[in-house]
């Protein structure tokens, strides 16, 4: 099955498609498909359709997210389990409960001592089989809860270590007080606790202040449509009119 075939041959949603989608600023996962389904059941003409993502991006993260229809759901738990590669802006100096911009900076820390050399020697250090406590403001559960919940009410949320890989660590750009790096790691990883984790190994803070997915295994940046572009193919390419009597309707 092609992702986002832009042939203008007819497309089976229910056989299954795959559509690459450059999540927007600001939107949930759930946004992104919430309006790809829309559109599909505007033009099957059907009130349900299976639609679903592979890989879950915060609200304040952007690119690569992968949409799957039909029998293509199927496939969601292999495309998520693809390699993924970042490009990550870290505000060093300050950290916020959220480990990113969601929360106001809560504890701020020297940096005269952050030099080129010494966050080149840091990240290395990071790259490999690494043990990552997850952010509390997370969708991880506690006790059948989602930690963020709970975190968003105050309370003290406990999360236990996850093994992870991160299979390189990219500087792009430094400065004493931000860096931006890119980030190429196993499913799991959580860039935001990375950021903290790379601000105390740095001997101060860090929290993310911008996140990128440019790249969820095969499929990358460039693969994809924006949101718009991909309901207008929706609304537009010839489709295969999907049998009434599919288990997938």
């Amino acid at each position: 099955m092609a992702i986002n075939r832009p042939d203008g041959q007819p497309v089976d949603y229910v056989s299954g498609q795959i559509i690459a989608v450059d999540k927007p600023l600001g939107w949930t996962s759930f946004d992104a498909v919430k309006r790809i389904r829309g559109s599909l059941l505007r033009r099957i003409g059907k009130k349900k359709f299976k639609v679903g993502h592979a890989g879950t991006l915060d609200p304040l993260a952007t690119g690569v997210m992968i949409i799957c229809t039909g029998r293509a759901t199927k496939l969601i738990d292999t495309l998520q389990a693809g390699v993924k590669e970042y490009v990550a802006t870290v505000a060093l100096g300050a950290t916020t409960p959220s480990f990113d911009l969601e929360t106001e900076i809560d504890k701020t820390y020297p940096t005269d001592h952050i030099t080129l050399d010494l966050v080149t020697e840091t990240l290395k250090k990071f790259v490999g089989p690494i043990s990552q406590i997850p952010p509390a403001f997370s969708a991880c559960k506690v006790n059948g809860q989602r930690a963020y919940k709970k975190a968003r009410r105050g309370e003290e949320v406990e999360l236990k270590p996850k093994l992870l890989v991160i299979d390189s660590i990219d500087l792009i750009e430094f400065s004493p007080t931000s860096i931006t790096i890119r980030v190429v790691c196993s499913k799991g990883t959580y860039i935001r606790a990375l950021a903290r984790d790379i601000g105390l190994a740095l001997n101060s803070g860090a929290h993310l202040t911008a996140l990128r997915r440019t790249r969820v295994g095969s499929i990358s940046i460039d693969d994809c449509l924006t949101v718009d572009e991909a309901c207008q193919r929706i609304k537009e390419f010839p489709f295969v009119s999907p049998d009434d009597t599919q288990s997938d309707n």
